[in-house]
């Protein structure tokens, strides 16, 4: 991804679940406008490729390794250990990190309630508690979190993650109110189906979710990454506690096909 204009040039991220899809892309696109990234991940295979990627375009990147199990000393050893690699402070924070197992009601136990809660809700609640408060004392940040369309259209697989994502979407708002004031911008992406589709698209069976869409097909990972960049952005700078959708239509629009 080619930078436009350098629209985070001089500002560092940490960037969580950045070794793969949505927030490679994230990551990628963020070095790509100028920011200094701390890419994190448990892989640091993954993680070292992304930091290449990023350096051979020419910009900043750094792995930051972190296994988020929601525990609260987890979140505050990766701020502590992302802020040590950039230079002493966090201006934008990215809230990616998700798992997604594709169980039903019946069929979800309480080890896989726990872990998706721990992962998906608490490893973000206890990130954002240890980084939000240096941006407030600095007057400035801008804190990206990842919702997600099933959040808001009920599909019949997947209700826990749905709601770990609606979740996100409400303590976006949240903090908006208990941080905006302090000049710490939180806002949210909401993505529809999104990642690199196979060779052959009947490989698929995610598709079948787009499906009745203006975009009748998955999005790419670069999409959701332009509109993270604006939410970090000045561009930005009067966009509080929103949910911006990236998913074809999804959500809104329903193509009756004639």
């Amino acid at each position: 991804m080619q930078s436009n204009n350098g629209r985070l040039a001089g500002r560092t991220a940490l960037v969580t679940g950045a070794t793969s899809n949505i927030g490679r892309a994230i990551a990628v696109a963020f070095g790509a406008e100028g920011a200094h990234v701390a890419v994190s991940g448990r892989s640091p295979e993954r993680g070292a490729a992304v930091v290449a990627q990023i350096r051979a375009a020419g910009g900043r990147a750094d792995f930051v390794p972190a296994d988020l199990d929601g525990s609260p000393a987890a979140s505050q050893a990766l701020a502590a250990a992302a802020a040590d690699t950039l230079g002493g402070a966090v201006d934008v924070l990215v809230n990616n990190l998700g798992i997604s197992p594709g169980t039903t009601t019946p069929t979800t136990d309480e080890a896989t309630f726990d872990a998706i809660y721990a992962v998906n809700v608490k490893a973000p609640f206890f990130l954002t508690a240890a980084v939000a408060p240096a941006m407030a004392a600095r007057g400035s940040g801008a804190i990206v979190n990842l919702g997600s369309w099933v959040a808001r259209l009920g599909i019949p697989v997947g209700s826990l993650y749905s709601s770990t994502k609606g979740a996100m979407e409400t303590l976006t708002r949240a903090w908006s109110a208990e941080f905006g004031p302090s000049g710490v911008r939180v806002n949210a992406i909401a993505p529809g189906v999104v990642h690199v589709p196979p060779p052959d698209p009947a490989a698929d069976p995610t598709a079948v979710f787009m499906r009745g869409t203006p975009a009748a097909g998955v999005g790419l990972p670069d999409a959701v990454a332009h509109a993270a960049v604006y939410l970090a952005s000045d561009d930005a700078a009067f966009v509080h506690g929103t949910v911006i959708d990236v998913d074809g239509g999804r959500t809104g629009v329903a193509v009756i096909a004639t």
